[in-house]
């Protein structure tokens, strides 16, 4: 039931309210959106890629790659909403809201993909995104947010709380979920994926920064965005689309720890 009220009710609220509650500028952040596309493009497609790979395609779970490929790519918007906070001030909340708007919906199609194609034979790709509360709430919070709407005043503590508690009641669901024995049989698949994640991405926001001779406030708004945790509503929606949930529980709680190693890496190091 607390997986239920998560995914149908408070995730949405709490993704419609990050896009909405901060004015997007795309013209302003052209050259960060490019980057910032770039880069998603570039991680799900490292992500998809693993069961082609010569040695390590035949050694792991298929059912479980599709389940956890969402892990190396998508991220925790309350962290990066609270971290751009502290880094540049409202400067920076417009610019991770630029990031947010663009690519919340691209990584959440990316993360029903793989599930839709390794599920049972009838489910339909855009029957399963039309009907996705998680893809719903961001698509309309990016509409909105574009066609100039806000929040009423005096919904805004209630939005605000309750998407503090669809955090904590994911993280709380995810760690109920979890069974550590699960990350154990799919170890190999664990560790390419949080590699992917945790290194390999911030290396190439780094490159794409460079490419796209960013000026320092969106390079390290952009390094800061590739170095977050994941999701954790990756959880939620694989057990929701009945996959391995304990499994990418095991991957959202190591993610979670490894934040505290990738981003220091990501804005000490590479910036």
């Amino acid at each position: 039931p607390v997986e239920s009220l998560v995914y149908f009710f408070l995730f949405p609220v709490l993704l419609f309210h990050s896009i909405v509650r901060h004015p997007l500028d795309p013209q302003a952040a052209s050259g960060l959106i490019g980057a910032c596309l770039c880069l998603a493009a570039s991680a799900i497609a490292l992500s998809y890629s693993l069961p082609w790979w010569p040695w390590l395609g035949r050694r792991i779970d298929r059912r479980d790659h599709a389940a956890g490929a969402q892990v190396a790519f998508r991220f925790n918007s309350f962290i990066a909403l609270a971290l751009a906070e502290r880094l540049a001030g409202p400067q920076g909340l417009a610019l991770i809201a630029v990031l947010i708007g663009v690519c919340v919906p691209l990584f959440n199609i990316g993360a029903v993909w793989p599930m839709v194609r390794a599920a049972d034979a009838g489910r339909s790709f855009g029957a399963e995104l039309l009907r996705n509360p998680l893809i719903i709430a961001t698509a309309c919070g990016l509409i909105a947010n574009l066609a100039g709407f806000r929040l009423p005043a005096l919904l805004e503590p209630v939005a605000t709380r309750i998407g503090n508690a669809s955090l904590a009641l994911g993280l709380l669901a995810a760690g109920a979920g979890l069974q550590l024995g699960s990350l154990g049989s799919g170890r190999l698949l664990t560790v390419t994926l949080l590699s992917i994640k945790h290194l390999a991405v911030p290396l190439l926001a780094a490159l794409m920064a460079w490419l796209f001779a960013l000026d320092p406030l969106q390079r390290s708004i952009l390094l800061a965005f590739s170095a977050m945790p994941t999701a954790s509503t990756c959880y939620v929606l694989a057990a929701r689309m009945g996959f391995n949930g304990p499994y990418v529980a095991g991957l959202v709680t190591l993610s979670t720890l490894l934040g505290m190693l990738s981003l220091p890496f990501a804005l000490g190091v590479l910036r």
